[in-house]
């Protein structure tokens, strides 16, 4: 049984199960044997047949990624960072999914290249949610990440209309939302079968407003009973508030809790757009209170949405209510340690307020918070009995100098660049910051071939003919 010792580790972020979260210890070892952690303290004796320096290393738990679209964001970059359309709160979101259409290969590199993203800002664990497609497990397998397999189905596909392109529209095809919740079942199994012992799954009916109720109540029941996570993107803008109160006379939220949809590892996609929320002026203030009181976790992701001037409001109220968070990147940069310093800057910015939030609660909601979304105590967290998924930053580099609160230097100011080192599993992935597991510069190479397809294809799509340069033009007007 192969074993790993980090030697007089500088710093590391220990989790103290007393107190129920993380803290800083100093100088002491980290080990393991095969793929769990035995021993975080000092003076290690155990048998180490590989050891390392640890004293210029911040050693910390994997990253837990709870909300991810690897297969096709990284192709939109160029395309989506100003995309939004006014009459839809500023969303692109509706437009996009119609008109850019990636291709198989396209979808192949796009994941490929997101995997190696995730795994060199420390990412060990995520949710990867898409709609299934060839070649999907196996290479998830091959990122050596610990894949929480989310294959999505739905009842509906949303559509917009030249007429009318101010107007939402639902395409309905129950009997495909059927056949689609059983093949993702289907993929589930496949998942949790692999040989490679790190794939799992997780039920994921697509939106809460493309679904209907018999869709989620089977999603939901089959979750309890096997004892998988459920996720559902849940009041993730402003039109879909509106489209289930007109339809169901009540909150996405509430609706869903009527539905017996929240609980323990239901995981709400972004949940922003909550009764309380100043956009909306809603009557009712129950939302937040329902999240904690039925132990539903929310998956945020702070950096897409604040593109369209939107945020949670706010992370630090949803906490302190006693909500648990998860933290995610959903679409390009796949990097979760941005997604940390973005939650932290914007939940003060929308508390107005420098105490809303601290450092160590947008860390919790990267580690922690995301392993007990996703059922899993053992994850997120550097204990003896933990999964050996270890993460280790270089002090020495200079944007972690000086690193007088390693986690500030880390999330503020180093982000990526200073991950040296990341094990899953017991296994490494990353050495010296290069991703061992994949080729990352083909992988872009075929992506960049893939997004060209793609812009050349919109027109086939769009609801109107455009052009891509229509549809998102080029920051600057070329000469």
């Amino acid at each position: 049984m192969p074993s790993t010792c980090i030697r007089n580790a500088a710093w590391v972020a220990a989790w103290d199960a007393a107190a129920g979260r993380h803290v800083y210890r100093r100088g002491i070892d980290v080990a393991w044997q095969d793929d769990r952690l035995v021993h975080v303290g000092p003076g290690y004796a155990g048998p180490a047949d590989t050891e390392v320096d640890g004293r210029a290393l911040f050693v910390l738990p994997g990253l837990v990624n709870v909300h991810s679209h690897p297969d096709h964001e990284p192709a939109y970059k160029g395309v989506r960072e100003e995309h939004g359309l006014a009459a839809h709160s500023m969303s692109g979101l509706y437009e996009r999914s119609q008109a850019f259409k990636l291709d198989l290969a396209g979808r192949q590199a796009s994941a490929e290249v997101a995997y190696a993203e995730l795994l060199a800002c420390g990412v060990t664990s995520l949710c990867d949610i898409t709609f299934e497609y060839e070649g999907w497990l196996e290479l998830l397998a091959r990122s050596g990440l610990r894949g929480f397999a989310a294959p999505s189905y739905a009842d509906a596909r949303w559509f917009l209309d030249k007429e009318r392109p101010w107007q939402l529209g639902y395409r309905w095809d129950e009997r495909a939302g059927r056949r689609g919740f059983e093949l993702a079942l289907a993929c589930i199994e496949r998942a949790e079968a692999h040989p490679c012992g790190r794939l799992s799954g997780v039920l994921s009916p697509m939106q809460i407003d493309t679904c209907r109720e018999a869709l989620l109540r089977d999603s939901v029941a089959v979750a309890r009973q096997h004892g998988r996570p459920l996720t559902v993107h849940c009041a993730q803008s402003a039109v879909e508030f509106h489209e289930m109160v007109q339809r169901h006379g009540t909150t996405p939220v509430q609706w869903a809790h009527g539905l017996g949809l929240l609980g323990p590892g239901t995981v709400l996609g972004h949940c922003i757009f909550v009764d309380e929320h100043r956009w909306l002026h809603w009557h009712t203030r129950r939302d937040v209170d329902l999240l904690a009181g039925t132990g539903a976790s929310v998956a945020h992701c702070p950096t897409v949405f604040s593109r369209y001037g939107q945020t949670l409001q706010h992370f630090g109220r949803y906490r302190r209510a006693g909500v648990n968070l998860g933290l995610g990147t959903d679409c390009s940069p796949h990097n979760l340690i941005e997604e940390m310093r973005a939650a932290a800057i914007l939940g003060r910015v929308a508390a107005e307020d420098i105490e809303a939030l601290s450092t160590a609660d947008v860390f919790h909601a990267a580690t922690v918070g995301g392993a007990t979304a996703l059922l899993r105590d053992d994850l997120g967290r550097l204990a003896p009995g933990a999964k050996a998924d270890v993460v280790c930053a270089d002090l020495a580099d200079v944007t972690m100098q000086p690193a007088r609160d390693p986690l500030r230097s880390l999330i503020y100011t180093a982000a990526e660049r200073a991950v040296r080192d990341v094990y899953v599993d017991g296994a490494q992935v990353v050495r010296e910051r290069r991703v061992l597991t994949l080729d990352r510069a083909a992988a872009v190479q075929r992506l960049a071939e893939a997004q060209q397809r793609m812009l050349a294809d919109v027109p086939r799509h769009d609801y109107a003919g455009r052009r891509a340069e229509e549809i998102a033009p080029l920051s600057l007007p070329l000469a």
